[in-house]
């Protein structure tokens, strides 16, 4: 790789670090190309991506930015899952994936500019994704307005029914 290529690749690689809300960093080996696709299909469902790094090329991007806090875990074959959005997706896809596999290992992580362990990582992912918190919420929001609306309602009801029942017996 020429050294222009490497300044731009370390320029890109540093701009998303910079953009990054959620990110995961995993060991992997010996991963089967099936394997690898399921595992980036499952990633690009959830909007998150997955980057193999050149550990020195990374570690130069992550100067400056949030992700230098676990520059130093850039050791080995290495990637990361990186999200724009919900800080949870990386971690629930990766914590999801790796049960069944061996090969794949959760080193560390850092969200929204916090380092977190391999422990914290597995915490996360245990914890609702962005969606399902804002569908609770909006749940939450309705609830009171559909039962006002029923007790408003019920008094109309009760009376249709009495009038109802009346009239049967007639």
């Amino acid at each position: 790789m020429l050294k222009s290529e490497k300044e731009i690749l370390i320029k890109e690689l540093g701009d998303k670090f910079t953009r990054a809300k959620g990110v995961v960093l995993a060991e992997f080996n010996k991963l089967d190309v099936d394997t690898v696709n399921r595992l980036r299909k499952k990633l690009r469902e959830g909007k998150v991506e997955w980057k193999v790094l050149k550990n020195t090329l990374a570690r130069r991007a992550a100067k400056g930015t949030s992700v230098e806090k676990i520059s130093d875990d850039f050791v080995g074959p290495v990637a990361l899952a990186i999200s724009y959005d919900d800080v949870v997706a990386p971690a629930k896809i990766l914590s999801e994936f790796v049960k069944d596999l061996e090969t794949v290992k959760i080193r560390s992580g850092v969200i929204q500019g916090q380092k977190i362990d391999k422990a914290g990582v597995q915490a996360l992912a245990k914890l609702p994704g962005l969606n399902q918190l804002r569908s609770t919420i909006l749940g939450m929001i309705n609830q009171p307005a559909t039962k006002l609306v029923r007790t408003i309602n019920e008094p109309g009801a009760a009376l249709a029914r009495v009038i109802k029942a009346k009239s049967e017996k007639a």
